[in-house]
């Protein structure tokens, strides 16, 4: 234990800016062997050690060698703790104004997903609220959301907009989403989701919104540092695959790129399509197709698979997981956190339900919510793995082994977190 924070053992530290620094030398650490990236090697069963300074990891390697060079840093006991890079949930609908519960109720009722579309449910619903909402009070409403996966160790995160459907709506969900990274010290990706649904006052006119999104949303957006990333809804209640490509084709002349809401409900060519663009990932995919597959392998693209919209909607049309894993196409796994198909706030539920109804298995999962999540956001080179040189992003979970993360169902283990190189959560 580090000798300046007895004070605070076993206490709550705050994820604010108030976060002491993680700079020390975290000991008694036992690795996960496919997340880490160590100097020298850590022998089977050896404890390891992390070296952080500047809120940078400068060392990982076995704990009897760390070098003399460290010597002077403070030090931290993990008292035995299983260590993972930090979580990241690479697809979430965070920032919206609303719930709906009664398309919930709805559904038990028979309702399909597109009947309540129709019904004037769904996104359209969220849209409403989202456009009568301030921007504070958006930030308000989604502070608690995003508090509740940092608690559980989710270290980088990605808000999308998509329910303001009109640039001034769009571009105020985006800036609670800049705003939330910088007051709660987490990496945000941000992701311009104009295209989503099709907006009330654009009935009948699908074309003429696509080259709004186009034309005017997006460049504005991106002239105001507000895009990340750009992302469709592809899909027969949504928008065609060749007004997808115009929006693909209108991020690749802004130089961003793209993701793809695909093969949710039907096969509709989506991924083939992004993957020609190089698109960062496709998300859904329950329908997706050999020919998606083969696309998006030869594309780098990472496949984001999204129980809890698969649990919520009750749907039977499993993802292709076995021909994904045979073609070493990666798969992340994500929270999907939205107000009408995902209501999800706890990234490990995810990992349990990938396992238990996807079928992937524990090494698979945990990659799906480190490693191969930051692939999907373009941060494979900052995030998803304990390695020198990338920024201290990492959770220790006083747990036996490391299946217990996507085994138990409801339970937050008392993890310590260090986000950003500052220590949250209970120090160890």
């Amino acid at each position: 234990m580090n000798t300046a924070a007895n004070g605070n053992r076993q206490g709550v530290i705050s994820t604010l800016s108030s976060a002491p620094s993680a700079d020390g030398v975290w000991l008694g650490l036992r690795p996960v062997a496919t997340l880490w990236v160590a100097d020298v090697p850590v022998p089977e069963g050896a404890l390891a050690c992390v070296v952080v300074q500047g809120g940078v990891v400068q060392w990982v390697g076995p704990q009897a060698q760390v070098p003399t060079a460290f010597a002077a840093l403070p030090r931290f006991d993990g008292q035995g703790a299983i260590a993972t890079p930090g979580l990241v949930d690479c697809h979430t609908h965070l920032v919206y104004g609303g719930q709906r519960a009664n398309e919930f109720a709805m559904r038990l009722a028979g309702a399909t997903y597109e009947e309540v579309a129709k019904a004037g449910g769904g996104i359209v619903s969220s849209v409403r609220a989202t456009r009568e909402a301030t921007e504070d009070e958006l930030f308000a409403l989604a502070v608690p959301r995003l508090q509740a996966l940092l608690d559980e160790g989710v270290c980088a995160i990605e808000i999308k907009s998509g329910y303001g459907l009109a640039l001034e709506h769009e571009r105020k969900q985006l800036r609670v989403a800049r705003r939330l990274g910088e007051a709660l010290g987490v990496t945000v990706r941000t992701t311009f989701l104009g295209a989503h649904a099709l907006p009330p006052e654009y009935a009948g006119r699908s074309q003429d919104y696509i080259d709004l999104v186009c034309h005017e949303m997006l460049p504005a957006l991106a002239a105001e540092g507000l895009v990340d990333a750009v992302d469709v809804f592809c899909e027969r209640i949504a928008f065609t695959l060749a007004e997808t490509e115009q929006v693909f084709q209108a991020a690749q002349k802004l130089g961003i790129p793209v993701k793809l809401h695909a093969e949710q409900l039907s096969d509709m060519g989506g991924a083939a399509l992004a993957a020609r663009y190089g698109a960062l990932s496709c998300d859904h995919i329950e329908h997706l197709s050999a020919d998606g597959i083969a696309a998006m392998k030869a594309a780098g693209t990472v496949a984001v698979l999204l129980p809890g919209a698969y649990y919520t909607l009750r749907d039977t049309h499993l993802p292709p997981i076995a021909q994904l894993r045979d073609a070493g196409v990666p798969m992340a796994v994500s929270t999907d956190h939205n107000p009408g198909t995902s209501p999800a706030l706890s990234l490990l539920l995810m990992a349990n339900m990938a396992c238990t109804l996807f079928r992937l298995t524990v090494p698979e999962a945990l990659a799906g919510i480190t490693t191969h999540a930051a692939r999907a956001l373009g941060l494979q080179h900052t995030h998803g793995l304990i390695a020198s040189g990338r920024p201290a992003n990492f959770v220790l979970w006083p747990v036996g082994e490391a299946a217990e993360l996507a085994y138990w169902l409801g339970h937050k283990p008392a993890c310590t977190i260090v986000r950003q190189g500052r220590i949250h959560g209970v120090l160890p």
